[in-house]
C-alpha cells in the first residue's frame, strides 16, 4: 500500500497542514427567530379567561342578616365540603331541607338548570339569533360580539334567574370552588355570591350527616 509522504525535500520534516474548523451558526439564528415568532403568536392567541364573581358587601351600614337575604322562592344555597361533598337547599335555611348531590351534569348542574329554565331558553334564542348575524366584516363581527355579551349579561342577571349563595367549609378544596363557579357559567347564572360559612351552616351539615350516618 502506498504511503503519503509528508516530508518536504530530502530528509527534513514537512510542516503539518493546519485545518481551520469553522462552524456556521446561520441555521441556528434562523431557528431561534422561528421559535421567537412561534411563542409570540401563541401568546397573542391565548387570551386570559376571566370570570365575574359577585361578592357580598362589607359595608358597615348593611346588617349581617341582610347580606345574604334574597327572594326565598328563587334562592339556592350550596355548601362545599371535604372529599368533594356538596350539599344544597332551596329557600330559607330554617324551612328548607338539606340535600346531597354531586358535581357535574347529573348533579348540581341539573338542580341549577331546573331553577333557570326561562333564562336558558332566552340564551338559546340569543345564540340562534347571532348565529344568523355572523359577518365577514371584522368591525361588524366585533360589534356583534359586544352586543351579544351585553344582552347575555342582561339575561344572566334578570329576574328569571335564581339567586345562588355559595359557602365553602375550611376542608373544601380550591378545585371545588372553581368547579362550582364553572357551573354558574354553564347554567347561565349571573346572580350569585360567595358568602362566609357560619356556625349555623356547620350545624346544618352536621345534622344531615348524623341523620344519614355519614362520618
Amino acid at each position: 500500500m502506498a504511503q503519503l509522504d509528508t516530508n518536504s525535500g530530502g530528509g527534513g520534516k514537512g510542516k503539518q497542514k493546519k485545518m481551520n474548523a469553522r462552524v456556521d451558526f446561520t441555521p441556528m439564528v434562523d431557528m431561534i427567530m422561528l421559535l421567537v415568532t412561534f411563542f409570540m403568536l401563541c401568546t397573542t392567541l391565548i387570551k386570559p379567561q376571566t370570570m365575574e364573581i359577585s361578592m357580598p358587601s362589607d359595608k358597615e351600614d348593611i346588617k349581617q342578616e341582610n347580606r345574604s337575604q334574597v327572594a326565598a322562592s328563587k334562592a339556592v344555597t350550596i355548601y362545599l365540603d371535604e372529599n368533594d361533598a356538596i350539599y344544597y337547599f332551596e329557600g330559607k335555611p330554617s324551612e328548607a331541607e338539606l340535600k346531597a348531590t354531586t358535581y357535574g351534569k347529573a348533579g348540581i348542574r341539573e338542580v341549577l338548570l331546573a331553577k333557570n329554565v326561562v333564562a336558558q331558553k332566552k340564551v338559546d334564542a340569543l345564540k340562534k339569533e347571532f348565529a344568523m348575524r355572523q359577518s365577514s366584516n371584522p368591525q361588524q363581527d366585533a360589534k356583534n360580539k359586544e352586543e351579544y355579551k351585553e344582552r347575555l349579561k342582561e339575561i344572566k342577571n334578570g329576574d328569571d334567574t335564581p339567586n345562588v349563595i355559595i359557602k365553602a367549609t375550611e376542608k373544601a378544596s380550591y378545585k371545588n370552588l372553581v368547579d362550582i363557579l364553572d357551573e354558574m357559567q354553564i347554567c347561565t347564572i349571573g346572580r350569585y355570591v360567595i358568602d362566609k360559612f357560619s356556625a349555623a351552616d356547620a350545624a346544618k351539615i352536621a345534622e344531615y350527616k348524623a341523620k344519614n350516618g355519614i362520618k
